[in-house]
């Protein structure tokens, strides 16, 4: 009776010891990226409608159309276009068009089909493009 008791308490020290045991953290579940300002939500879509065709959809200068141009239009997401141009810069080019700043004669000029509000809109869009380093 005795060793049955022992066994017993034996087996009860056991599985508390195993129960207050510390358990491996659950993993971490990745926080969703957050939601996009309204302003950048406007830029997107004005983006989508007049610039992905060329620029593509992640700004690299591959969309659709861009095979057919010469010269290729401008990577968006290259690091160094991000650093060199400001946004008056962009938002010039936007409004005037490529033959306006002294660039491809290929890229119309919107500053009479988008409003000021639009075109910043947009520079804040291209902004958001940049590669991130891997």
């Amino acid at each position: 009776m005795r060793t049955a008791a022992a066994s017993w308490l034996a087996t009860v020290v056991l599985i508390s010891a195993a129960g207050c045991a510390r358990r491996p953290a659950a993993p971490a579940v990745p926080a969703a990226p957050a939601e996009p300002s309204y302003e950048m939500r406007l830029g997107r879509d004005v983006y989508r409608h007049y610039c992905q065709t060329c620029h593509g959809e992640t700004g690299a200068g591959d969309g659709f159309n861009a095979f057919n141009l010469d010269p290729r239009p401008r990577d968006f997401s290259d690091p160094a276009f991000q650093k060199k141009k400001s946004d008056a810069e962009l938002a010039d080019a936007i409004r005037r068009g490529g033959s306006g700043v002294g660039l491809s004669p290929l890229m119309p000029p919107w500053g009479r089909t988008l409003s000021t509000q639009q075109i910043d809109q947009a520079v804040l869009y291209v902004r958001s493009l940049k590669k991130t380093s891997p």
